[in-house]
């Protein structure tokens, strides 16, 4: 069990008020799950108030994100157009951007990037509007969403067991590189330079650079392109 959530049990278990906070939660969790099944009701309807947003339902609220700078867009471009290329040259999955949503077992998320192996995305539907959890989520830092991708999504992730994650900051132009350890994320790498390489995705590795840097980025997409041909 996650070594957090074992504390707050023993913390619980121990006080003469559980009783009462097992009734409370029970009530709000209820309430939560009605709320989320409309969520998912909307969603899979195409509901006009939500369909072509960046939308999220996170700890029973629904999210609507804010527009991102340049720099936000540019970073998850890069990223998105080095691996896209080379899983689908390699036949390695699937890479979903921004408006692919991950169901886990609270919330809705959707990530700047994410990837699924063929074990999971070969069962994916055309007309599929959600998605299981990722074996590899890339979330590019906001000042809006900084809190949630640090925190929130960071705890949540792990819990579920999304094997690599990366937070990009554009602002710093730096990657961290997180691996999963025993439920919990441990960092593998800060870099602004050097190369980063996938431990989920098999023989993927980009300069650091080039997440920022187009001349970088160019490079390294004719780099992955030729291996691919030989």
């Amino acid at each position: 069990m996650i070594p957090q959530v074992e504390a707050t049990i023993e913390e619980l278990v121990r006080s003469p008020l559980l009783p009462f906070i097992e009734r409370r939660i029970h009530a709000f969790v209820e309430e939560e799950q009605k709320r989320r099944a409309e969520f998912h009701r909307a969603i899979d309807a195409l509901d006009p108030r939500y369909y072509g947003k960046k939308i999220e339902f996170i700890n029973g609220e629904v999210i609507d994100a804010m527009s991102v700078q340049k720099k936000h867009g540019k970073a998850g471009q890069s990223i998105l157009r080095l691996l896209e290329t080379y899983v689908e040259a390699h036949r390695l999955g699937e890479v979903g951007f921004e408006k692919w949503m991950i169901s886990l077992s609270r919330n809705d998320y959707e990530p700047d990037i994410s990837f699924w192996a063929v074990t999971q995305s070969a069962a994916f539907k055309p007309n599929q509007a959600r998605f299981p959890v990722p074996d590899f989520i890339v979330e590019i830092l906001s000042p809006s969403t900084e809190k949630v991708d640090r925190v929130i999504k960071f705890k949540d992730y792990a819990a579920h067991g999304v094997a690599e994650y990366w937070i990009v900051d554009p602002e710093r132009e730096m990657v961290e590189q997180y691996f999963l350890r025993n439920e919990e994320y441990v960092l593998n790498a800060t870099l602004s330079d050097g190369v980063i390489t996938s431990r989920v995705i098999d023989g993927f590795q980009i300069p650091a650079r080039a997440i920022f840097d187009t001349d970088a980025n160019l490079a390294a997409l004719q780099e992955i392109m030729t291996r691919a041909q030989k």
